[in-house]
């Protein structure tokens, strides 16, 4: 058994670091000296070992590997506004733009930039995002798709093998080779929402990323385990080799400062002016020539100069569905996160929840009974089956009758859950039938490298973004100081089924993967049916596993009354479309020793017929719930999260 442990040592530095680097977003007019001085992380928990067994192979099957648990996380209480990020750096950044007067999608700007940082191992500038924002003066909801998209020359055999000519598989695999890149997403996207939401100078929001890049900041515990994690590939690459490992070659550790001059010029280029920076000019050639170099063997990409000039952030429809006394609105293609978490929660809309609530939960969210645990898998089961036949960017992919309504109507949901036998699991579920289709089915690689931002501000406005690189440092290849993604591994490398029929999520040019992330709105129904009040924001990094997380966290927080603190640190529970059902072994309350032999929720689920794996996993969740009086908010225990706000 390895034993991984979680020790944040270095957070009081960083904290005492950021703050004197945040001196002009703190001071800007506006800010009260309580606001300014509430965002500071208090002391919240304790870190320990997890006991989940970390076997061959766990790297591949979990979003990121496990870095332990802090138990007896309190929640936070704010009076108006509220930032949950992955890291607390990044939370404090967000926090000091909400404290001067910024907005939401002012605050998502800073903390991004940060998080390129202090989170280089699951997000930056080199990689996309999917934001869900709420605009409290219109009452309306937005859809932002900063997805990456394939160069416009890739084939469908374009991470299968090198050319049809040559069907050498990319080298020195797919994951770290050129072919992995897609042209990123996440500044257009950021400065789309900008622009139309937007209070704060673009330029200013810059300031806190470029000052650490300058001055530098400790690794922080989760950072370090991946860079050893991920050395080998790492070492392939110059640029990643010198920023990531000593001289040596080994990997630099916990506590280890570093600075980073050449993302401090990339990002001043693009405060002051704008994207285009990026998608153009200098930094874009630099990214057509690290993306299509051939050193260490590695085989090249062909994004071109005309990619990423030509890329455009998207603004979709967002889906919103009724839950009961709730309204959830979430990602439309090409995540399959919205359209799956609302199929999910809408079979359970036909199952008394409310009655299998945890009993006497703990700050720890409690042990949740067997039989929910069984009934949300299933849903989840049924659910994934027809995410996995049906949807892919919806600019390539049509829904079944051209509208997600198609999938999530009351009345198929319905036919869905009698499908659900509540003493024995399906294993695996069949996808509802809609007549012939052109497209087969096909498996997605999982996001490893992704976090989440939840925030509200002072006006009403709330964001859930979550933004990646895919796996754990992207494809590691560094570009004028941040990491590029390799998010076209999450298409389908196989482009037709057994059946000979093509695949909905493989790959074309110029189309998007298919995701699953999962940010998400909860807004009150009022009795005429309509979207009432905002009353929770959430959302999760996991990779195909965020579906789970966030169904997870929803039914904490809507059917079983947790405060948010307790609905994320709540054991992570839930199934894909195979007979496996996961059970974080990470949790205090899960006992994972023996493969989970000794745990009564495992042996249960056993009896039932669920292939139970307790090897632990690896959520960044947070949750933010309006309450009389401000709002309440919670952050994973399983990473290095913290909420801030102007605190009561």
């Amino acid at each position: 058994m390895t034993r991984i442990r979680h020790v944040h040592t270095g957070a009081t530095a960083v904290l005492v670091l950021i703050g004197s680097l945040l001196t002009a977003c703190s001071s800007s007019p506006g800010t009260s000296a309580a606001g300014a001085g509430s965002c500071a992380e208090a002391p919240n928990g304790t870190h320990i070992a997890a006991d989940a067994p970390t076997a061959t192979g766990d790297i591949a099957t979990n979003p990121e590997i496990g870095t332990g648990y802090r138990t007896g996380m309190s929640p936070v209480r704010t009076r108006t506004y509220m930032v949950s990020a992955a890291n607390p750096i990044a939370t404090q950044a967000a926090c000091r733009v909400l404290a001067s007067g910024g907005t939401a999608a002012d605050a998502l700007v800073a903390a991004q930039m940060v998080l390129g940082l202090v989170e280089p191992q699951a997000t930056g500038i080199g990689g996309g995002a999917f934001l869900m924002y709420y605009n409290a003066a219109t009452k309306s909801v937005d859809a932002y798709d900063g997805r990456e998209i394939a160069p416009a020359s890739a084939t469908e055999n374009y991470l299968r093998w090198t050319s049809d000519a040559d069907h050498t598989p990319p080298q020195p695999s797919t994951t770290a080779s050129g072919r992995s890149i897609g042209v990123p997403g996440v500044l257009r996207m950021l400065r789309m929402a900008h622009d139309d939401h937007g209070k704060q100078s673009w330029r200013d929001l810059f300031t806190p990323a470029i000052d650490l890049a300058d001055h530098g900041f400790p690794i922080s515990p989760r950072m370090a385990a991946e860079i050893a994690a991920s050395a080998k590939d790492l070492a392939r690459d110059d640029n990643a080799r010198a920023y990531f490992l000593k001289p040596d070659g080994s990997p630099k550790p916990e506590g280890y400062t570093i600075t980073d001059p050449a993302m401090a010029k990339t990002l001043s280029a693009i405060a002051s002016d704008g994207p285009d920076a990026f998608y153009t000019g200098a930094i874009a050639k630099d990214i057509v020539d690290t993306t299509g170099a051939t050193s260490a063997g590695r085989t090249p990409g062909q994004i071109t100069l005309a990619d990423l000039a030509g890329y455009r952030a998207e603004k979709r429809t967002a889906i919103c569905t009724d839950y009961r006394t709730h309204i959830l609105c979430g990602m439309p293609g090409p995540s399959s996160g919205g359209m799956t978490v609302a199929a999910t929660m809408g079979i359970l809309e036909n199952f008394d929840l409310a009655s299998l609530a945890p009993d006497h939960p703990d700050r720890d969210g409690g042990v949740p009974k067997a039989q929910a645990v069984h009934l949300i898998s299933e849903a989840e089961r049924l659910a994934y089956a027809d995410r996995d036949k049906y949807v892919a960017d919806p600019d390539f992919v049509p829904l079944p009758g051209n509208s997600p309504d198609t999938l999530l109507n009351k009345p198929y949901l319905k036919q869905r859950a009698a499908l659900i036998n509540p003493a024995h699991t399906m294993g695996s579920a069949q996808p509802g039938d809609f007549g012939p289709v052109p497209l087969g089915t096909g498996p997605q690689q999982p996001e490893h490298g992704t976090s989440h931002i939840s925030v509200v501000d002072e006006y009403g406005n709330a964001a859930a973004m979550t933004t990646t690189v895919n796996a754990a440092f992207g494809s590691f290849h560094v570009v004028d100081g941040f990491v590029l993604n390799n998010q076209l591994e999450d298409f389908s490398s196989i482009p037709t089924g057994a059946d000979g029929a093509p695949l909905a999520n493989r790959v074309q040019g110029g189309k998007r993967p298919r995701s699953s992330m999962s940010p998400t709105l909860v807004f009150d129904r009022d009795p005429d049916g309509s979207r009432g009040r905002l009353a929770y924001v959430t959302g999760s990094p996991g990779g195909s596993v965020i579906i789970q997380f966030v169904v997870k966290t929803l039914v904490g927080l809507l059917d079983w009354g947790l405060n948010p603190q307790q609905a994320v640190s709540a054991p992570d529970f839930g199934a894909a479309n195979t007979p496996v059902t996961g059970i974080g072994g990470e949790h205090p309350d899960i006992k994972a020793t023996d493969n989970g032999e000794h745990d009564p929720l495992v042996r249960q689920l056993r009896a039932m017929g669920h292939q139970v794996s307790v090897v632990q996993q690896s959520s960044g969740l947070s949750a933010l719930k309006r309450e009389p009086g401000g709002w309440i908010g919670g952050a994973d225990p399983r990473r290095e999260g913290a909420v801030m706000g102007d605190t009561r």
